[in-house]
């Protein structure tokens, strides 16, 4: 969220940021709740400052003058009571619209509507051409006996899987080789639970636009997170940091769950898409400084981009547009893994600096050197996500035998085994 001065005093400044980013506000509309709001606040001030004069003049009054001092002084009372809830209606409503005003974005992000707008920064590693017919992930997983879809569909629902055997064990490495990359950069390790209260989803920004891809337990009134982002976002809520303890670095792991809503028909098979999944995330805290927040979310990217070098893939770097970047992002960078049986790059990490957006909605603070309690600036990205980067990463190791390649640096969390399955394919 933006500050509420801010806001009046750049407001061409802030329809632009609505208008480039799609999102569905009028501006208009939070300025007048806003005005008729401390116009309520002033005539509450009025009428106490009103109240206690008039209670301080009954002491000294005439016995004569005594009863209409005091019947103003209800009178005033009556009036304060019926403010207050209208004040209360107003304040609700102006917190509704703020829920929704967007973050700024940077000048160096590209302007644009979608996805198709984004622009590509960079590619790494070398496309692999097959002297063999290649077969996308979902073969690869059938033959190999390494996953099941239809009966665990039967069980729990559309775009669910299991994996089996050998997938299970990749998984976990894949996980674990993020994790070690992590510790290695002095980030703390949590396992997060998944459970979040609706505050929680508040203060990233994940809600309200986005309440209809939240599962919801209504019986506990509580939610499941789509990201550790949330929980972390929300870790230390309240309290004022010190500056020497910044920046804080965080590595969550945890199950996430996404409803895909909206997304009927979209990669309905597979792995690309799915209801539940393994995350671990990238999330930082840092002071209020620009240059230093950019700094860290270079770092950040590097270091996702660390992890798809480590799984030997081949992957390019691309800079979201506005239209795409969604509505707390300053700047926005997607890493994209190359799929051989759909020929394109397709979405495995996503790395965002919010600046104070989130630590201003989750009340995210800390005290600078100089003694002046500011709001933190937060960033996160993507280390890694199963299953989906399953997908380009059997894809892409695939053998002619049948086989799977395993990168040299996942084999010392898979017992030293170079390659997985077995040659002709069938287990």
């Amino acid at each position: 969220m933006l500050d509420l001065k801010f806001i009046r005093e750049n407001v061409e400044m802030v329809k632009e940021a609505i208008s480039i980013k799609n999102v569905h506000l009028n501006l208009d509309e939070l300025l007048q709740v806003d005005r008729e709001l401390q116009a309520s606040k002033q005539k509450m001030q009025d009428l106490q400052t009103e109240r206690n004069a008039n209670a301080k003049k009954i002491p000294s009054a005439k016995p004569e003058d005594r009863p209409e001092l005091i019947s103003r002084g209800k009178e005033i009372a009556t009036e304060i009571e019926k403010l207050k809830p209208q004040q209360t209606k107003l304040e609700e409503e102006l917190q509704k619209l703020m829920w929704m005003v967007p973050n700024i974005p940077s000048e160096k992000a590209p302007r644009g509507r979608d996805e198709s707008d984004n622009v590509e920064v960079k590619r790494s590693g070398t496309i692999p051409s097959f002297d063999f017919t290649p077969k996308n992930h979902i073969q690869i997983l059938t033959d190999n006996n390494w996953a099941e879809f239809e009966r665990i569909a039967e069980v729990s629902g559309s775009r669910s899987y299991a994996l089996k055997n050998e997938m299970v064990l990749l998984e976990l490495a894949i996980h674990r080789l993020a994790l070690e990359i992590l510790l290695a950069k002095n980030f703390s390790l949590l396992t997060v639970p998944s459970l979040v209260r609706q505050e929680a989803l508040y203060g990233t920004g994940h809600f309200p636009t986005g309440k209809d891809q939240v599962y919801y337990l209504q019986e506990d009134d509580l939610y499941l997170s789509g990201t550790a982002e949330v929980q972390l976002n929300s870790l230390h809520r309240g309290e004022i940091l010190e500056e020497s303890k910044l920046p804080m670095r965080y590595a969550g792991y945890s199950p996430c769950f996404r409803r895909e809503a909206g997304s009927y028909g979209k990669d309905v098979k597979g792995l690309i898409r799915v209801h539940q999944f393994m995350k671990v995330e990238q999330y930082v805290i840092t002071k209020n400084d620009p240059e230093e927040s950019d700094r860290i979310h270079q770092e950040l990217l590097a270091t996702a981009e660390e992890v798809m070098r480590s799984l030997e893939l081949p992957y390019r770097v691309v800079e979201c547009c506005t239209g795409d970047m969604g509505a707390g992002k300053v700047r926005m960078f997607d890493i994209e893994g190359w799929v051989p049986s759909e020929g394109k790059y397709r979405e495995t990490h996503s790395c965002s600096n919010l600046q104070d957006w989130q630590a201003r909605r989750s009340d995210l603070r800390y005290r600078s050197s100089t003694g002046k309690v500011l709001y933190c600036h937060t960033l996160n990205n993507t280390a890694i996500a199963t299953p989906r980067i399953l997908v380009p990463l059997l894809e892409v190791h695939q053998q002619k035998d049948g086989r799977i390649y395993v990168p040299k640096a996942l084999r010392a969390f898979l017992g030293g085994r170079e390659f997985l399955g077995v040659a002709g394919g069938a287990v």
